[in-house]
């Protein structure tokens, strides 16, 4: 049994997991035929905009499958019986070399983090909880593998409706409801959080 395969968290219904390889399929039927979006994949934050570009759709889901058959799971899924609901990618911030060039997610100081790059719902699930109980797993998680801290790039577009698309990093109101503090705020309506990764809530 890996190291990873001893984490499990449970929270209100659901059943938040690494992504190891026997999840897959159930990753797959979760980000659906588009990747989640426009064939991502959730690569953006891990490769050059060259190589996302042109490995969008099939190539980026088999770099995101050899991730799941890595060593370092590349986040977690979260389950409600069978069916997976929700997704957060999470690592150490220097598995996202893109981070470093990113205007909303630029480095706050010299601690060293985990980052929580996507946040991924699926509308069935949506408003429904599932959102915070993936940031606290994260924590969790990050705890688990030895860091001591983890953040995200919130989106808190105050009274406007942000289209799903643009919100993947994640709701403001979901880190807060998590016990994330904002440390920053690199522009107007995009927050930087950030929560000690073994601090209970």
């Amino acid at each position: 049994m890996t190291p990873s395969a001893e984490f499990l968290w449970n929270h209100g219904g659901l059943e938040i997991t690494p992504a190891t390889l026997d999840r897959w399929p159930a990753f797959e039927a979760l980000f659906g035929e588009r990747g989640a979006c426009a064939g991502c994949w959730c690569m953006w934050f891990r490769v050059s905009r060259r190589i996302f570009e042109a490995g969008k759709g099939d190539v980026n889901r088999e770099a995101m499958r050899a991730l799941f058959a890595g060593d370092e799971p590349p986040g977690l899924l979260a389950f409600r019986g069978a069916e997976p609901v929700g997704w957060v990618a999470v690592g150490p911030r220097t598995a996202f070399p893109r981070l470093e060039s990113s205007r909303v997610a630029r480095r706050v100081d010299d601690v060293e983090t985990w980052s929580i790059v996507c946040l991924f719902v699926a509308q069935s699930a949506r408003a429904s909880g599932v959102a915070t109980a993936l940031l606290e797993a994260a924590a969790a998680w990050v705890a688990f593998r030895g860091g001591e801290f983890v953040e995200g790039y919130g989106v808190d577009p105050g009274q406007k409706r942000l289209p799903d698309v643009f919100a993947f990093h994640g709701p403001a109101a979901a880190y807060r409801a998590a016990g994330y503090d904002e440390i920053a705020r690199p522009t107007e309506t995009r927050p930087t959080f950030r929560r000690e990764a073994g601090r209970s809530r």
